[in-house]
């Protein structure tokens, strides 16, 4: 019988992009996910994500057993709060290139906020002004195709983020993913922790890109350091979960594996 997996993918990124590594989880694990976050209107964006946390519980306690809860970027510190309220939900938790922030980077974040250069220190910025409307879907190609974060991605990832992440209005393509939402979920980046990271009181891994400049040194030692947590690393960047899904799934696979036999080596 698989074994379930709750997905939450990254900011503006539907999770019908991952779905490569979603058939390379199958048949041992099928995956469970929202479509987009944060875009149920009884969860709009907030600061420090409470509501986005609350959304993602909700669709945890429809489930019928515990899940492997597993998130790229954004969507790793969504179960990580979510396990931190709710670890009777979770089997374990893997954040793919999501930071665990520490004490000081929630200062650095609350600053960012309260002062005004929180879009400095986040990807709104970026974002901010991005194109939203294409005439069709080559012009939409030749654009990603063209932006850095795109370059690596598993070329059948980036046809399904061409497919799920744009969707048609009138006789033009636009983003599926709400761009004021987007930005809004990074100006609300967490500066408060819902319980103390080191008491979590389940398994969590977190696997960084090996040219990631979103997880540091910092963290991934912080990380070590818990009773039950690991950090582990994976070629590539950020972006890796799309870029390498095969290598992707065969990490979960060992890892779960590998946490399935301790925990019922715990339980003997």
């Amino acid at each position: 019988m698989s074994q379930p997996i709750f997905f939450a993918h990254a900011n503006g990124f539907p999770s019908g992009t991952y779905g490569k590594l979603f058939e390379a989880l199958a048949p041992e694990y099928r995956v469970a996910h929202l479509e987009r976050h944060a875009h149920d209107p009884r969860f709009p964006a907030d600061d420090n994500w409470y509501n986005l946390v609350d959304e993602l519980i909700h669709h945890l306690q429809q489930q019928e057993q515990p899940v492997w809860g597993v998130g790229h970027s954004f969507g790793g510190v969504l179960h990580l709060h979510a396990a931190l309220r709710c670890p009777e939900l979770y089997r374990g938790v893997v954040m793919l290139d999501s930071p665990v922030l520490t004490r000081s980077d929630q200062w650095v974040i609350r600053a960012a906020k309260r002062f005004g250069f929180i879009d400095r220190l986040t990807p709104a910025g970026r974002t901010l002004g991005r194109r939203e409307e294409f005439a069709d879907l080559d012009s939409a190609r030749s654009y990603f195709a063209g932006k850095s974060l795109f370059r690596g991605f598993d070329p059948e990832c980036f046809d399904a983020y061409l497919q799920h992440g744009l969707h048609p209005v009138g006789n033009k393509l636009r983003l599926r993913f709400d761009p004021a939402t987007e930005i809004s979920i990074y100006r609300g980046v967490p500066h408060t922790s819902p319980g103390r990271t080191r008491q979590l009181k389940v398994p969590l891994a977190v696997v960084r890109g090996h040219k990631s400049n979103v997880v540091m040194r910092h963290h991934t030692r912080f990380v070590a350091r818990m009773p039950q947590g690991e950090a582990l690393s994976m070629p590539g960047g950020h972006m890796f979960p799309l870029e390498r899904p095969q290598d992707t799934a065969r990490l979960l696979k060992n890892l779960f594996t590998r946490w399935e036999t301790r925990q019922d080596k715990d339980c003997a």
